[in-house]
């Protein structure tokens, strides 16, 4: 009897923009077996600006079927689920990442006192305390967004078809200056949105600060959850 290949579930919102290697939602960024399931109408401005309203018991649904198929644990492709982290932990039978800002709780320990971890987001009106309290953090980190109407901003939260990559890269480490030029005190920076690890790279370069997204959260989470099985 063959064994079934173990493999990381990711619950995708319902899209049609680019996915570039780095993204969560290209199976070529990972070194990894990944498995993609769509909720459908699960569009990104919901996600982001509708506080992901009516999103939490379709996403159980597609969560347990790809733990039925033989996920090893779940993850989100929208920064902005963290508000459901609680409850999809609780509804599914394998453990659950739903957002790169899991990380924030996780950092604040590593660093020096005085220094702190920060967020570059897809919208930082729409981030709210609410969001980094579902995942442990402190609801006063330090919070730049892209600029509402930057090419990441609009292609993303538009759903187009189109990205110009190195505009995209523009917004995301001019969003990063930006906070550590306000906040020096920022000692490393977590990227909420599931578009931006294309980008890391940059940033970390720019700003001369360590960077942490949706790719070192899932590499991390899926090192735990293989261990002892090949």
């Amino acid at each position: 009897m063959q064994c079934r290949q173990a493999f990381l579930g990711i619950l995708m919102l319902d899209t049609r923009f680019p996915r570039p290697p780095g993204d969560i939602g290209n199976p070529g960024t990972f070194a990894f077996p990944v498995r993609y399931a769509v909720v459908q109408g699960a569009s990104p401005h919901l996600a982001v600006r509708g506080n992901a309203a009516g999103l939490l018991e379709p996403f159980i649904a597609a969560g347990r079927r790809l733990a039925a198929e033989g996920a090893l644990g779940i993850a989100t492709s929208c920064g902005f689920l963290a508000l459901y982290q609680r409850e999809l932990a609780a509804a599914l039978a394998v453990p659950v990442a739903t957002s790169a800002l899991l990380q924030l709780a996780w950092l604040r320990p590593l660093l020096a006192p005085g220094q702190t971890a920060g967020v570059v987001t897809i919208d930082a009106a729409a981030l709210s305390g609410r969001h980094l309290a579902a995942v442990g953090a402190e609801v006063d980190v330090p919070v730049e967004g892209v600029a509402p109407q930057s090419e990441l901003a609009r292609r993303v939260l538009g759903d187009e078809t189109t990205l110009d990559l190195a505009a995209a890269e523009r917004d995301v480490v001019d969003a990063a200056r930006r906070l550590v030029a306000r906040r020096p005190d920022v000692a490393a920076i977590v990227l909420e949105c599931t578009n931006m690890p294309p980008y890391a790279r940059a940033v970390a370069a720019a700003t001369g600060r360590p960077v942490f997204d949706a790719v070192t959260l899932l590499t991390w989470f899926w090192s735990g959850l293989a261990r002892g099985r090949g």
